[in-house]
């Protein structure tokens, strides 16, 4: 037996929120911990379903995204700190019960993220051709368990979402695969898909108006420098009135990103002025339109088939309220895609919050709640949620930073006022956990082994002069980071 005085910290995911939280918790347990009567050290065991870390960087975001390699990096220099532990390929409610974390660990923090979509909700959302912007990620991104293959038959396809998932699903559409393979680590089995892709003309529906749309100026940048591709805009989309320019400016990150849509108007009038043509200005073979106040209200079908999307133009005032307008357009397509929002796990043995899609938590301070909302509602003691588990699908990576913050100084008040300074868990023995997983025949992969996964798909990328090339077959995955 081994007991240890320190804090022990479980936290349920291995994404940018579980990662963070886990340093910013060491951190500021450095900086007042001493003050709160709790001491300055602590445990943290990092627990991930999948045989690797890095969730929503590594399976939810585009491939071509530049800022994610660097995002990456500063998670895995967080993992390489001896008091963080990660335990890859371990299940929470499968492999590991919360009863059985609560008798190991002080405090148990949830950060499990989101893998569904949302469902569409429209009339033909069911028929043939209709795909989830989820499950397309997972396939171009190579999701332990996505799908190897994917139907891109399509010659004309239609995106649905105001978005940076459904520009990042209406990039890859458009993609021309030698490029994406140049500067990315997407694996064979993508890089044949998208070369096979037949689409030349793709339609991006956004339901409301230039300054109400949710794109990052990167998104909209990246959009911009697509090879082959012609943008097309519908001039009357820019034609704001003052109030909603005015209400556009109050906001910086709105402000910027109404300017870059502003100089997407001119480049695609510069293309088709120098007779359709891409941004480096040559000959564009796949068209790009985007809509905006443009809701889809219906996907029509033809045998069971995708034949063809109808729309609504909309209109959007300053204050971002839309109201349709009776009129109605018909487009040809093969294929739909929706990315009009995730849908966070949930986890077995907490309440969940269905209105609001997320894990039930007190007032979003992230403190876990017996149910949803109501009077009925009391804080369960020792178990948080942060990222889109506290808040739902809102915000960029960078705003689970301002998260942890605020859990984890939650965390901390709790922790300094429980007995003992916060050390509740009658199993101290940092080794409780191994043998708990040995005795179930679970053998979690480490940070050493996901090391050597990560040095394996360098070696593969550099043979082909790429920076690195993902496995994506689970069972590789643990045969390296076991060996």
């Amino acid at each position: 037996m081994s007991e240890t005085n320190e804090l022990r910290i479980a936290v349920i995911g291995a994404g940018p929120a579980g990662v963070y939280s886990s340093d910013i918790f060491l951190r500021q347990l450095g900086k007042l911990g001493e003050e709160l009567g709790l001491g300055t050290k602590a445990r943290i065991d990092l627990f991930e379903k999948l045989p690797v870390p890095f969730g929503l960087v590594r399976y939810g975001v585009a491939p071509d995204h530049p800022s994610i390699k660097f995002i990456a990096s500063a998670l895995e220099k967080t993992l390489d700190n001896p008091d963080i532990h990660l335990y890859c390929d371990v299940e929470f409610g499968k492999d590991v019960t919360l009863d059985e974390l609560l008798e190991r660990y002080d405090a148990v923090l949830f950060a499990t993220g989101a893998v569904e979509d949302k469902p569409l909700g429209l009339p033909g959302a069911d028929l043939d051709g209709v795909y989830g912007a989820a499950k397309f990620v997972e396939w171009y991104d190579g999701y332990p368990t996505g799908a190897r293959e994917w139907p891109l038959d399509a010659e004309e396809v239609a995106v649905i979402g105001g978005g940076n998932v459904a520009m990042d699903v209406a990039r890859e559409l458009m993609r021309n695969a030698d490029d994406l393979k140049e500067r990315t680590d997407i694996p064979d089995n993508v890089y044949e898909g998208i070369k096979a892709n037949k689409a030349k003309t793709l339609h991006l529906f956004i339901r409301r108006g230039v300054a109400q749309a949710k794109f990052s100026v990167q998104e909209l940048r990246e959009m911009e420098k697509l090879p082959g591709v012609q943008l097309i805009i519908n001039e009357d989309d820019f034609d704001l009135d003052d109030d909603t320019i005015e209400e556009a400016g109050k906001d910086k990150l709105t402000r910027q990103m109404v300017e870059e849509l502003f100089t997407i108007r001119e480049m695609a009038e510069d293309m088709e002025d120098d007779g359709d043509t891409d941004f480096e200005g040559n000959p564009a073979d796949r068209k790009y339109y985007i809509h905006f106040n443009s809701a889809p209200v219906e996907v029509l079908g033809k045998d069971g088939k995708v034949k063809a999307i109808r729309v609504e133009k909309t209109t959007t005032s300053a204050d971002g309220k839309m109201t349709r307008t009776g009129e109605f357009e018909e487009y040809p397509v093969q294929a739909v895609y929706h990315a009009i929002g995730y849908k966070p796990a949930t986890a077995p043995g907490i309440a969940y919050d269905d209105r609001r899609a997320h894990l039930a938590n007190a007032n979003g301070d992230g403190r876990i709640t017996t149910e949803a909302s109501g009077e009925g509602a009391q804080v369960r003691e020792r178990l948080y949620a942060t990222g889109w588990a506290k808040r739902g699908p809102v915000g960029l990576i960078g705003s689970t930073k301002s998260d942890a913050l605020l859990i984890v100084t939650n965390m901390l008040e709790d922790l300094s006022k429980a007995a003992e300074g916060g050390r509740v868990a009658a199993d101290r023995d940092p080794e409780s956990i191994d043998r708990l997983l040995a005795s179930r025949g679970v053998k979690p992969i480490d940070f050493a082994g996901w090391k050597k996964v990560d040095a394996f798909e360098r070696a593969e990328g550099a043979k082909e002069g790429r920076e690195h090339k993902k496995v994506i077959d689970p069972e590789q995955m643990r045969a390296l980071a076991h060996a």
